[in-house]
Formats: structure tokens, C-alpha cells, sequence
């Protein structure tokens, strides 16, 4: 075990300071946005339409849930830098973070009842229990590159299905306070997915040819998996609002982003994908290539928080 300190006069790898600090000026609460602002808006949509909702917010607090607890800690053990370890250790702290933010979104927006029913599917959802048994199992007994090949198909991948919906919903004005809390969380998962790639393709130039080979062929292999289980699980979800085919295009767009965070070769052709989902995504430079930006080009700026109490709940509904 390391007995020194952290020195942050030390330049390090050349990157991870920049990851490091662009998090830091990316810190955001959901308490800092009006979300009940949105009660109108939700009571707009249809039986059909606040079920896909609440279903894709709770999918993705599970599995943030899940990075926020195991993911991202045990990546951080992985890395022997204090740096990197602080670095990662300040994602986890935000993978937990969007898990709340969910959970404030049931809190405003659902019944008692309908908040336990969104836990139940939860746990009944079988494509969404085999993602998070694969990748807890991926995590917890996979070697360091596994756990970075994880990491990047979860959070530049698997995620964006369910992104897509309060995304879609936000481009055509509706549920635009909840859509803005999507938008950075779409910011952090974008410098997630590029900081681990980056530590990912570390490791993998240092392999000898066969060995890349073999990782290129395991990366392969879970994607397609997990591409088939997302798509399963797209049908699913998105079945009543008519909208999987293009859930599934942005995942596969997604897949691709994944795969150039890797330093791999794209697995999918080029394909239009919904350009209001798109905005949605580049709001606050959540892309792969454009994430350091100010925070709140999106709309977001950093105020002071009022507490989310229930008679602020009840003023919104009632308004």
C-alpha cells in the first residue's frame, strides 16, 4: 500500500489534471434546477408516455448506481497514480450523484406508489438484471482492461437508451428542466467514457500483438452482447410510445462513440440519428470530442440551492 501523497505541482500522464479539472468545473446538483417546474408538463403526457419515462430514469439510477459503487471505485484500485485515483474517485462521486437525481425526478413527479412500482420493475426487468449481474460480475472479477471495456460500453454505450427519451422530450419543449439535468449528465458521462479510453489504450498499446488481439476479440464479443440485450430491452421499454427503431440507431451511434474512446475500430455504419437528441447531447458539449466547455452552455448555471420540499412539490402541481 502507497504511503506518499498526492502531488498535483506534478504534471502526471499530461491528462489527467485536465480530466480532473473539468469535472470540478462541471460540479452540479440537481437541487440547482427547478425540476418541479416540469409538473405541467408531466401531467401533459399520456398513461403511456410518463411510464417510459419513469422506467428509463430508473433503469439508468441502476445502473449509476452500480458504477457509482462498484464501477469507478474499483477502476480507481486499479490505478497505482494518486492522481488518476482522485480522478476516478470524483467520477464515482458523480455516477452517485445522477443516481439522485433520478431519484429527486420520482420524488417531484410520482405518487408513493408509483415510486415503489418504478423500484419493483426494477427489479423484475430481466434485460436490465442481466446487464447489471454481467457487468457487477465484469467488475468485480475482470482484470484492469476488462473493467475499462466495461466501463466505456456502459457509460458511452448502454446509457444513451436511456438518454434518448427525456432527450427527444426536451427538443420539443417538454420536460425542459429535467431535460437540462439529462444534458449534464450527458456532459459527465462524455469525460467518463474519454479519460477511461484513454487509460484503456494506455495499457492496451503497452500488449504485445497477440494479446491486443484477444482484447480486440473480447470487446467484440461482449458489445455484440450487450448490443442484443439493449436492443431487447429498447423493444421493451419503448414499445407503447413507438420509438425503439430509433432508440436503437442512437445506441448503435453510441457504440461507435464508444469504440473511438477505445482507440478500436467502429463496430456499425454511419447513420442519421434524431437531431433533436443529438442537440440534446452537444448542449453542454456531451460529445466525445467537444466536452471542454463551459458549464451551462446548455442553459445550466450554478445558483443557490433551495431545498426540494413538499410544499414546493405541491405549489408546482397545483399551479
Amino acid at each position: 500500500m502507497s504511503k506518499s501523497a498526492t502531488n498535483w505541482s506534478e504534471v502526471g500522464d499530461g491528462f489527467t489534471q485536465a480530466f480532473y479539472i473539468q469535472q470540478q468545473a462541471q460540479l452540479w446538483f440537481s437541487e440547482e434546477i427547478p425540476i418541479a417546474s416540469d409538473a405541467a408538463d408531466w401531467r401533459a403526457l399520456s398513461p403511456a408516455e410518463r411510464t417510459c419515462y419513469t422506467r428509463v430514469s430508473a433503469g439508468l439510477n441502476a445502473m449509476d448506481t452500480l458504477q457509482g459503487e462498484v464501477g469507478m471505485p474499483l477502476l480507481a484500485a486499479g490505478e497505482d497514480d494518486h492522481q488518476r485515483k482522485a480522478t476516478l474517485a470524483m467520477f464515482a462521486f458523480m455516477e452517485n450523484v445522477h443516481a439522485r437525481s433520478y431519484s429527486m425526478a420520482n420524488k417531484t413527479f410520482l405518487s408513493a406508489s408509483e415510486e415503489r412500482e418504478a423500484f419493483e420493475w426494477i427489479e423484475m426487468q430481466p434485460h436490465l438484471q442481466r446487464k447489471i449481474t454481467v457487468f457487477r460480475r465484469l467488475y468485480e472479477e475482470g482484470d484492469a482492461l476488462t473493467r475499462m471495456l466495461a466501463s466505456c460500453l456502459l457509460e458511452t454505450a448502454l446509457f444513451y437508451s436511456g438518454f434518448f427519451y427525456p432527450l427527444y422530450l426536451a427538443g420539443q419543449g417538454k420536460m425542459s428542466h429535467m431535460g437540462e439535468v439529462f444534458t449534464l449528465i450527458c456532459a459527465d458521462e462524455a469525460l467518463h467514457g474519454s479519460y477511461v479510453g484513454l487509460l484503456f489504450q494506455e495499457r492496451f498499446a503497452a500488449l504485445p500483438q497477440g494479446e491486443q488481439a484477444a482484447v480486440r476479440a473480447r470487446f467484440e464479443q461482449l458489445a455484440r452482447e450487450f448490443y442484443e440485450n439493449e436492443c431487447a430491452y429498447t423493444d421493451e421499454v419503448y414499445a407503447e410510445v413507438g420509438l425503439a427503431s430509433e432508440v436503437k440507431t442512437f445506441v448503435r451511434y453510441n457504440f461507435n462513440i464508444c469504440c473511438d474512446n477505445l482507440g478500436l475500430e467502429r463496430l456499425f455504419p454511419e447513420e442519421e440519428v434524431n437531431p433533436l437528441v443529438l442537440n440534446g447531447i452537444r448542449a453542454t458539449g456531451g460529445t466525445t470530442h467537444d466536452f471542454f466547455s463551459i458549464k451551462g452552455a446548455g442553459g445550466y448555471a450554478k445558483i443557490t440551492a433551495e431545498p426540494l420540499t413538499d410544499a414546493v412539490v405541491r405549489e408546482a402541481w397545483n399551479a
